[in-house]
């Protein structure tokens, strides 16, 4: 394996140290903690890890964080009215509504109806407007911001590459390209962004000096789909099975990693990779919330 590993998890730890700096500093020069509100409704573990996972980052950098746990009959009425008692309240700063919601509840009228001052998961229309225009202040979505971080943050400026990104979801893919095309730091690349309809998507990818992958599909990136010198960052976390083993599944990414790394310059694993990046970028939003938030 000669690819270097591109650690989100050490590089995830290096900015919580420095947001842990920042939160003291603001703390102490304008009176203002930084504060995250997390709203679970229902019970499923995967959620609930994932939340208590934030809130646990959270505490741990001097953020105040709290949590809002609803029944999972809870109406859409109430849980607006949950949404705009946190709206109203300035010791928050970031509100994040976990997902997916109950199928009673309209997801997007939840995330509309969140403060766009204080929409740390980025997901708002005018967060998107805003990223999608590059105009005003507004927080990106976590994950692709926690890509060009670890793009920048291991040598590999996307700035005049063309990076392929697999996948146009509006959580990755979309969000993703508009950060990478801005006229800023960690944007200026040529973007192309490759999906499920596109024909022959080898011929695109090889022709990547960055390749992102978020497609959700286990391992369907091999080693003939990437040109030798390629940058690849696997946004994708699956589960498979794994018969004989205690858990009876691994997880893998959508690059099948041990192959491609063979030819790659660069390579992120999975796990350790870009997920640990989403948590860590949720609160460098948070943080800079407050921050405007003491500003104003």
């Amino acid at each position: 394996m000669s690819a270097q590993i591109i650690s989100g998890k050490d590089i995830s730890a290096d900015i919580r140290g420095e947001l842990k700096d920042e939160v003291c500093r603001l703390t102490t020069e304008t009176g203002v903690t930084p504060g995250l509100a997390t709203v679970l409704v229902g019970a499923d573990p995967a959620s609930q890890m994932y939340v208590g996972m934030k809130n646990k980052a959270a505490g741990a950098m001097g953020i105040n964080s709290q949590q809002i746990t609803l029944d999972a009959d809870t109406s859409q009425d109430e849980l607006m009215g949950v949404v705009a008692g946190l709206n109203a309240d300035a010791d928050v700063h970031g509100i994040l509504v976990q997902l997916p919601l109950p199928d009673h509840i309209d997801e997007g009228a939840i995330i509309e109806a969140i403060d766009p001052l204080k929409d740390v998961d980025g997901f708002h229309p005018m967060s998107v407007g805003r990223l999608a225009t590059d105009s005003g202040d507004f927080f990106p979505p976590c994950t692709p911001a926690g890509v060009v971080e670890m793009l920048m943050r291991s040598g590999h400026d996307p700035s005049g590459k063309h990076v392929v990104v697999v996948g146009r979801s509006n959580i990755v893919g979309r969000p993703l390209a508009s950060l990478l095309i801005r006229k800023a730091v960690g944007g200026n690349a040529t973007v192309t962004v490759c999906h499920s309809r596109t024909p022959d998507l080898g011929a695109v990818t090889r022709t990547a000096d960055i390749l992102v992958v978020a497609m959700g599909r286990p391992e369907m990136i091999t080693a003939d789909l990437v040109s030798p010198g390629t940058v690849v960052i696997d946004v994708g976390t699956n589960r498979v099975d794994a018969p004989g083993t205690e858990k009876g599944y691994r997880v893998c990414g959508d690059v099948l990693y041990d192959e491609v790394a063979e030819i790659a310059a660069a390579i992120s694993p999975v796990p350790g990779g870009v997920g640990p990046m989403t948590i860590t970028m949720l609160l460098s939003n948070t943080v800079k919330s407050a921050r405007l938030a003491a500003a104003r």
